[in-house]
């Protein structure tokens, strides 16, 4: 399973409807907030190993109403 944070900055006004979407259609989402800052959302996702990170961020989540930019994070190791 591969671990991957992505921070979401949403077109103003709709932060929150792309959060509900995130949640009700993207089967991959551990967990999403809000967050201050640059970004307006943070989202965590478990993909298999064989399913291409790139693919998933540009094809699924980049392409969602309301996403005007996304930053990726690969996580190697969980701890705690």
């Amino acid at each position: 399973m591969q671990t991957i944070f992505v921070q979401f900055k949403c077109r103003p006004g709709a932060a929150y409807k792309v959060a509900d979407e995130l949640v009700q259609e993207v089967e991959q989402i551990s967990e999403v907030f809000s967050t201050s800052g640059h970004y307006d959302l943070i989202a965590k996702f478990y993909l298999p190993d064989d399913q291409d990170i790139g693919h998933f961020v540009t094809q699924r989540l980049q392409v969602i109403d309301g996403v005007a930019d996304t930053f990726t994070l690969v996580a190697f190791k969980a701890f705690g």
